[in-house]
C-alpha cells in the first residue's frame, strides 16, 4: 500500500470516529442526559470562554452544568451538525464542530478531543464564532 493510501485511510478514520463521538453527543443532549455528557469529558477538562476558563476537575461539575442549562434547549428535539477535523496529534483531534437547529446555525465550538479508555473525550471546549 502506498503512503498516500496509508495516510488517506487515516485520516478517513479519524474523521469516522470523530463523527461516530458527535452522534453519540448529539443523542445525549438531545436526551437530556448530563450524565451521559458528563462521561464524554476528560477528567481534568477546560472550557474556555472569553474572559473566563472553568478547570473542570470532577464529573459531576458537568453534570451540574448540563442539568441547570436544559432549559435553553425547550423544545429542541432534532440537530444538525457540521463537523470540521482541524488538526490532529497523536491521541488527539481538534474538530469545528457547527450545531444547529431550529434551521439555522445556533452554536459553534472547537472541540479538542482526547483518546480515552472507551474512545474520544472532550479535553477543551471553546467556543468560535458563528461564521
Amino acid at each position: 500500500m502506498s503512503g498516500f493510501r496509508r495516510t488517506v485511510a487515516a485520516v478517513t478514520k479519524t474523521i469516522d470516529k470523530v463523527d461516530e463521538f458527535f452522534d453519540g453527543y448529539a443523542a445525549a443532549l438531545l436526551a437530556r442526559d448530563e450524565k451521559a455528557i458528563a462521561g464524554m469529558y476528560a477528567v481534568p477538562a477546560l472550557i474556555l470562554f472569553p474572559g473566563t476558563s472553568i478547570p473542570v476537575s470532577d464529573t459531576s461539575q458537568t453534570e451540574q452544568f448540563f442539568a441547570s442549562s436544559w432549559s435553553q434547549y425547550d423544545g429542541v428535539d432534532a440537530v444538525d451538525r457540521q463537523v470540521a477535523v482541524m488538526a490532529e496529534a497523536p491521541a488527539s483531534v481538534w474538530a469545528d464542530v457547527t450545531w444547529s437547529y431550529d434551521g439555522r446555525p445556533r452554536e459553534r465550538f472547537c472541540y479538542q478531543l482526547v483518546e480515552g479508555a472507551d474512545g474520544y473525550q472532550i479535553a477543551v471546549l471553546t467556543p468560535l464564532q458563528l461564521t
